[in-house]
């Protein structure tokens, strides 16, 4: 019958199938405890991810009202960085001057998850590692197994069910996964306004 109907839409309802929800929880919580802390959440991603890791920071803040920033929504600092430092120490950079602590976690939003050894997603790598040295809390939703990210903190892996199909499903799955987050009553203090109009 066609694409969407044969292949995409069957890959949609075998991911949401195959996911650990459980982690997902843990996610919640650790949130829960960073926010009751008074910590922050630094919103990590490349490409796609870095547009979703923008919606993220929103959905945090608003809804949750966790202290959330991510480093790709300032383009002059970010790019201001990559020229005068190079590549692989942006989000590092960046990170230093948000004076990261034990107190804060990032968040990583990734395909992969980063991979030094193939040479993917370094920039994820050195945040990641950075993080650790730092005692802060490494959390993220990514596909692929998790990569660097998985093997470093705690994340929720979106299941490869169409290898052909992990780079839209992994970074659809983000935002399903995080709008999940935001929503979850240990988490949300507000909600989004759609569900407060009365009529619907």
């Amino acid at each position: 019958m066609g694409f969407f109907v044969d292949d995409y839409a069957p890959a949609i309802v075998a991911t949401t199938e195959a996911f650990e929800w459980g982690a997902v929880d843990t996610t919640v919580r650790e949130l829960a405890d960073l926010r009751a802390a008074g910590g922050r959440v630094f919103v990590l991603g490349l490409g796609g991810s870095a547009g979703n890791a923008s919606h993220m920071v929103n959905d945090l803040r608003k809804l949750t009202g966790i202290e959330a920033y991510t480093p790709t929504d300032n383009v002059s600092e970010l790019t201001a960085r990559i020229n005068d430092e190079g590549w692989g120490k942006a989000f590092v950079g960046w990170l230093e001057g948000s004076r990261l602590s034990e107190k804060d976690a990032i968040f990583v939003l990734s395909v992969g998850g980063g991979d030094a050894e193939r040479g993917v997603s370094t920039e994820l790598v050195a945040a990641i590692d950075f993080a650790a040295s730092r005692g802060s809390r490494i959390l993220g939703i990514v596909g692929r197994n998790g990569g660097y990210a998985a093997q470093k903190g705690r994340v929720v892996v979106v299941p490869t069910v169409r290898p052909d199909l992990v780079t839209p499903l992994s970074e659809a799955f983000q935002s399903v996964v995080w709008h999940g987050i935001v929503s979850h009553p240990e988490l949300a203090l507000s909600r989004a306004h759609w569900e407060t109009l009365d009529g619907l």
